[in-house]
């Protein structure tokens, strides 16, 4: 039987927005991190130049008393596996983002995720600061440099960046930024912060040889 997508004329191509320049020399990869219902799938969503793989299942009853869902009542999907995303920065350097699931249950999945990753961006929401201190200290244990952005969720307390420093117990050098993960244009100011910081720590480490 003859199938209509069995003629390799009928298979769509790419679409233009899909194929990396030619002119791409540079592919890094970063992981967009933090807890239970930051904003991770939105900030790859928002800021992916191609159509962002999403591994969203509808929540469940079997998480109940397992995922805490305090401050985010009315979510009703989460990832299970990651986020797959992609930015090119100029015509040279490309970003490939890979955002993790929240839950600990899931957290198994990170150590693939962070295989051959340069850095991460934290995901911080004002309302449940408690669910990044494990995320932050999971970062520190790893090495893995990171930028913190604070994602403004409408009605969520709003804080002096240097005081939510100090409540996370941040180190001065490690950059501290404000972002809403639903736009485009500020998500990726914070993956121009992230990248400005590792190419400083890179300078840094060349200079220290």
């Amino acid at each position: 039987m003859d199938y209509a997508s069995s003629d390799p004329g009928n298979v769509p191509g790419p679409r233009p927005q899909d194929t990396l320049p030619e002119t791409a020399s540079t592919a890094v990869k970063i992981v967009i991190v933090g807890g239970f219902g930051v904003g991770k799938t939105t900030m790859v969503g928002s800021v992916s130049e191609i159509r962002p793989l999403t591994t969203e299942e509808t929540m469940t009853r079997a998480g109940e008393g397992i995922d805490l869902v305090t401050g985010i009542e009315d979510k009703t999907e989460t990832t299970v596996a990651m986020d797959f995303g992609r930015i090119s920065l100029n015509e040279r350097l490309v970003l490939y983002l890979f955002g993790t699931p929240g839950q600990e249950r899931f957290w198994f999945l990170w150590n693939g995720l962070f295989d051959g990753a340069l850095g991460a961006v934290v995901l911080v929401d004002t309302r449940r600061l408690e669910v990044s201190f494990d995320v932050i200290g999971r970062l520190e244990e790893r090495g893995m440099p990171f930028v913190v952005a604070v994602n403004a969720f409408p009605g969520a307390p709003r804080h002096d960046l240097d005081e939510l420093r100090q409540a996370l117990d941040l180190p001065d050098w490690v950059p501290m930024v404000d972002c809403d993960a639903r736009s485009r244009a500020s998500s990726r100011d914070v993956l121009l912060e992230l990248t400005s910081y590792l190419h400083a720590m890179t300078l840094a480490d060349a200079e220290r040889r």
